[in-house]
């Protein structure tokens, strides 16, 4: 019970930090492309468009007070007269503001329609200081979605057109007021989009991730179940067929012989359904309980299902040697399906055999060896060392999951054989 609080609080934290990183990713992302047509295709998000309202708001106001200062005095800076800005100017402070509305879309566009406007605000020998702000805001758009090299090309561009177009009938003199501002708002707009646009790509590569990941697992999880259905379904059906051929023969001759035929089929099937639906309850919602009386597979039936194979008609001997205890889930399961597929494939290809399991307990590893007397190697398209069958190739898939070796190949006095080593855990 100790450790259920730790647990609890590692899935809180896990949680927590997905919650902040999705929240981050919504912050820094961009949102989607606009529609293709319509007049919608012109709208901006309503958190872009109220950002540049208020921010032009701001910086019109800021325009406005420097050029009608509250004291008649402050119209003589520095020995230089103040001229009178006629209220049409300010449009186009307007204009370099509510742009930025679709700087996320258009970032490009945006900065060069947002630097044009304010160029064409100061050649008209206005007092420039605050609507220097607005193309800053225009170019950490776009250093944070551009690449850096671009980015610092258009910063550079965008600052030696501003502090040009400063200089050349700035009232405050060539190097007053705005001009050294210019430098330093673009530097600080190119660096701090720069960082945004890292944040974003950070985040984009733990999502691709993350998505990689559930793929993986997906994908893994569906090799998983593709060969418990493999085993399963090619074990019923082997003994299934190999009974039917039984019976279609004894019918005529030996009809009580036919029946104990029929007899095996109906087990084999009975016991290929249960499996079928212990399978098939992984597939289920998480909050759909399965059959808690379902018996999972393991090396607690092998004694089934060499009673099953002997119904198919192949006599089959199990040998335990060691001291039998409870191994590692994994390796329960691959050591039944190991067997289980091993002796599918001696019913389906050895002909007239016999079959023997081995199971050894050592003291770290379970030993398996399954023989059988059949035609060896040549015997089916499963047959042999190098086969590619599904089922060749799910038992050496299934102990390297749980961490063994398997070999594969010919039995040392004819016949085929199958030997597995797997982790069991140590001696207790």
């Amino acid at each position: 019970m100790a450790g259920r609080p730790r647990d609890a609080y590692a899935a809180s934290m896990s949680s927590a930090r997905a919650a902040l990183t999705r929240w981050a990713s919504r912050l820094t992302q961009p949102p989607a492309d606009p529609p293709e047509a319509g007049w919608r295709h012109w709208l901006p998000p309503v958190r872009d468009v109220a950002f540049a309202a208020a921010l032009t708001v701001i910086i019109g106001v800021g325009s406005y007070a420097e050029a009608h200062p509250v004291k008649p005095s402050d119209y003589f800076s520095g020995g230089h007269h103040l001229p009178d800005t006629p209220g049409a100017a300010f449009t186009l402070v307007v204009v370099a503001g509510l742009v930025l509305a679709w700087r996320r879309w258009y970032p490009l566009a945006v900065l060069a329609c947002s630097t044009a406007a304010v160029v064409a605000f100061s050649l008209l020998g206005t007092v420039n200081g605050a609507a220097l702000i607005l193309p800053a805001a225009a170019l950490w758009a776009v250093a944070s979605r551009l690449p850096i090299l671009r980015s610092v090309a258009w910063a550079l561009a965008a600052t030696v057109v501003l502090m040009g177009a400063t200089a050349a009938v700035n009232p405050l003199g060539p190097t007053g007021g705005g001009f050294v501002l210019v430098p330093a708002n673009m530097a600080v707009a190119l660096f701090g989009g720069i960082a945004v646009g890292n944040r974003r790509a950070y985040i984009d590569s733990l999502r691709d991730r993350a998505e990689r990941d559930a793929r993986r697992q997906i994908d893994e999880e569906r090799l998983r179940i593709a060969r418990e259905l493999h085993d399963v379904v090619a074990h019923t059906m082997a003994t299934i067929n190999v009974q039917a051929s039984a019976a279609a023969q004894l019918l005529t001759d030996r009809p009580e012989r036919a029946a104990e035929s029929l007899a095996a089929i109906r087990t084999a099937s009975k016991n290929g359904l249960r499996e079928l639906r212990a399978i098939l309850n992984v597939l289920r919602q998480a909050d759909e309980p399965a059959d808690p009386t379902e018996p999972a597979p393991g090396l607690a039936r092998l004694d089934a299902l060499a009673a099953g194979t002997r119904q198919a008609g192949l006599p089959v001997t199990v040998t335990v040697t060691g001291q039998p205890r409870a191994v590692p889930a994994v390796t329960d399961l691959a050591a039944f399906r190991i067997v289980q597929e091993a002796l599918t494939n001696a019913i389906r290809h050895a002909g007239p055999a016999t079959a023997a399991v081995s199971l050894c307990y050592g003291d770290a590893d379970l030993r398996i060896e399954v023989t059988d007397t059949g035609r060896g190697p040549g015997g089916g398209p499963e047959s042999g060392p190098g086969g590619s069958g599904h089922g060749l190739r799910g038992m050496r898939e299934r102990a390297a999951a749980a961490g063994g070796t398997i070999e594969i190949g010919s039995g040392p006095s004819g016949g085929f054989r199958i030997a597995a080593r797997l982790p069991a855990g140590a001696r207790r």
